[in-house]
């Protein structure tokens, strides 16, 4: 997700620099992928004054201007704008700057002459300079600043920085400025403003747009010359709408366009720009339809029938199931709900009347839609993760007053308010001592409830026992450990202690065979061996073995008998890339036949050594290798381990080399293992035993 820092800054009034607030959302909200300074191509523009201005004496269309750029010296430029006036400031690119993206991206300001005339610098148009299209003329500045002034430091919104943040899919409050904004204000310890104000402030009204109450109804209602029904609850929860008349479709103030570049959206128009404002500042997609060419001015909210086809605003027919849920107007579907708008409702240059829509979809249905027809969009990944049904009429009054305050227009009638929310999270119990011991530091009820209210929990306490009650937008909070989850951050991971504290959550013991596992490891790793974990899985051609009837592999589908069997196949694997000096262990399962339908199952502890028994050094540059008395030295010690120092070894004979035996039961043994390839000059030993 990406955030315009100057956007956050409209919804909380702070003094934090970018990084800043970009290290406070990365040790406390979520991890920060990246940042990035945006129109640093405006750098070497400045602002300077026109001091002097007169007619090129060689042409009837151009000025001969002299200019402060605040270097102390004025500068001759000759400019081919009509409206150059005398004590006018106006950007300026100094001679040695590279021009930014604009029409005359890339071209060098150079010293030259123009009709006999030097030049040394230009003063540049809006067009010129990539904040807008006006090319007619010179960019005028309304401002007070001192010559000299970098441009990007003179006008607000221009030196802005884009933070890319990873949302992760819990938290979907945050796929906004709004919800982002929230987090930095407790953060920052201060109070974010509501949409209507920020809205106030971005478009210069004096005061918000007035919106009357909502006709409310579960399933029909009608407002404004339009009817909308609301057919399926289940895949649209809440489904609001409002008519405004007299809208004037055209280009987006340079404020707007500015909004939606920052985070990557393209301008489209005042009014598709108004509903994507909203989307990316208040986390709620919109959509606009024009009001005049939906059928018998009504919307139905209903599922699609099986076959049923609309052309989406990219212009692709798509043939819809009964599975999903589309908007339609008296006849036709006009958008697939949750996903795209269709073309046959979409605005353009003519449209006058429009219908507004601020819906709460189902994500499941919205994700099924999205996912069989191969269409993702901006709303279908908030809707998917999704939305926050109690902000809808929130939403819809900020929207339609975006929209009369760029496009002009007026309300017709209240909104219409079909359905009603989702049910609000519920309260959660937090016990203070659990929550301490679960965070390993001791945290006050009272020091929870500072940390949980600003962002929107509503929190008492009685008894060091806390009723939390999460905000509607965050429902991923359902028990205690989320609560304590959200503590840890808010608090900051870096101030709980990372030392690992002696008790257990639970009472139950650990398994004895997960005790002498541990133990056997620790000793087998002090020996110098690397503990290995392959699957269980060989290749036998005997009939002792148990074949699965759905191997993973079909050059190895029978279960083992033998951790030897498997650390064989390892050493194998070393001598084919010419390593010999091998000292590998597993603890891991075996198996062997059973009298019942499953193979018996057993935990058995194996070691493999070969090579050198430890590295060359400059006292002893060829060590020793590994012998059957160094396998018998480290069956015994084992075998001690396991079963008491009484356990003893018995002579074999061939590949046996040893059996171990205790209390008159063999439960181990030491084998010169045999492989398919050469063993070079070193032979292998493998030691093995149950853990019993």
């Amino acid at each position: 997700m990406l955030y315009s820092h100057d956007w956050l800054r409209t919804f909380v009034p702070h003094s934090l620099s970018a990084g800043e607030v970009a290290q406070r959302i990365g040790r406390h909200v979520a991890t920060i992928d990246g940042m990035r300074a945006l129109r640093q191509d405006l750098a070497p523009i400045v602002v300077a004054r026109v001091v002097q201005a007169g007619r090129h004496p060689n042409s009837d269309h151009l000025w001969v201007t002299k200019v402060d750029d605040g270097s102390g010296a004025l500068q001759d430029v000759v400019c081919g704008a009509p409206n150059v006036v005398e004590g006018t400031l106006y950007p300026f690119a100094r001679v040695g700057t590279l021009m930014p993206t604009g029409n005359k991206g890339g071209i060098l300001i150079e010293k030259r002459k123009i009709r006999g005339e030097w030049s040394s610098g230009m003063l540049c148009s809006a067009r010129e300079l990539g904040l807008g299209e006006e090319h007619d003329g010179i960019m005028p500045l309304d401002i007070d600043v001192p010559v000299g002034t970098l441009l990007l430091d003179a006008l607000t919104g221009l030196s802005d920085t884009c933070l890319d943040v990873d949302v992760l899919p819990n938290r979907p409050d945050l796929l906004s400025h709004l919800g982002m904004a929230r987090e930095v204000a407790a953060l920052a310890g201060v109070t974010a403003r509501t949409p209507a104000a920020v809205i106030a402030t971005e478009t210069g009204a004096a005061a918000a747009e007035v919106i009357p109450p909502s006709v409310t109804d579960a399933r029909q209602a009608a407002s404004g010359g339009a009817t909308v029904r609301l057919d399926d609850p289940a895949g649209c929860p809440r489904y609001m709408a409002v008519v405004i008349r007299g809208v004037t479709v055209g280009p987006s103030p340079e404020w707007l366009v500015r909004r939606l570049d920052a985070v990557g959206a393209r301008s489209i128009s005042n009014v598709v720009d108004a509903t994507n404002y909203i989307l990316h500042g208040l986390g709620q997609p919109t959509h606009a339809f024009d009001l005049n060419r939906l059928g018998q001015a009504t919307i139905v909210v209903r599922r699609a029938r099986d076959g049923e086809t609309i052309t989406t605003l990219d212009g692709t027919a798509r043939t819809l199931s009964s599975g999903m849920t589309v908007i339609a107007d008296a006849t036709t579907p006009v958008a697939i709900a949750g996903v795209m708008g269709g073309r046959d409702s979409e605005v353009t240059a003519a449209t006058t009347d429009l219908l507004l829509e601020v819906a709460c979809f189902d994500p499941r249905t919205v994700r099924r839609t999205r996912r069989a027809l191969g269409l993702s969009t901006d709303a279908s990944y908030r809707f998917e993760r999704g939305v926050d049904s109690h902000g809808t009429r929130e939403a819809l009054e900020a929207a339609a007053q975006l929209l009369v305050a760029v496009a002009g227009g007026r309300v017709d009638g209240a909104p219409i308010d079909l359905g009603s929310p989702l049910a609000p999270p519920a309260p959660v119990r937090y016990e203070v001592a659990r929550g301490s011991r679960l965070l390993g530091a001791a945290v006050t009820g009272e020091e929870v409830r500072a940390l949980l209210t600003p962002i929107g929990f509503q929190v008492s306490l009685a008894n060091d026992v806390l009723q939390v009650v999460p905000p509607s937008w965050r429902p991923d909070v359902l028990r205690d450990a989320d609560v304590v989850e959200e503590v840890a951050r808010l608090r900051g991971f870096d101030t709980l202690s990372d030392e690992l504290s002696a008790f257990r959550p639970g009472t139950v013991p650990d398994h004895p065979h997960a005790v002498l596992s541990r133990v056997l490891r620790d000793v087998l790793v002090g020996e110098g061996l690397l503990e290995v974990r392959p699957m269980p899985f060989v290749r036998a051609s005997d009939d002792t073995h148990v074949r699965v009837s759905n191997p993973l592999a079909e050059d190895e589908p029978h279960l083992r008998q033998s951790i030897v069997e498997t650390l064989a196949r390892r050493a194998e694997h070393n001598l084919s890339r010419m390593e010999g000096n091998i000292r590998l262990f597993e603890v891991g399962a075996v198996f062997t036949r059973g009298s019942a339908a499953l193979p018996r199952e057993a935990l058995h502890v194996g070691a493999l050594l070969m090579g050198m028994s430890r590295p060359p050094h400059f006292s002893e540059p060829t060590p020793p290798v590994f012998d059957a008395w160094d396998a018998q030295a480290l069956g015994t010690r084992l075998a001690a381990l396991l079963y008491g120092p009484e356990t003893v070894l018995v002579p074999g004979a061939g590949e046996l080399l040893w059996t171990i035996r205790a209390a008159n039961a063999d439960v181990g043994r030491i084998v010169r293992v045999a492989m398919d390839r050469p063993v070079w000059a070193a032979a292998a030993f493998g030691v093995e035993l149950l853990v019993g």
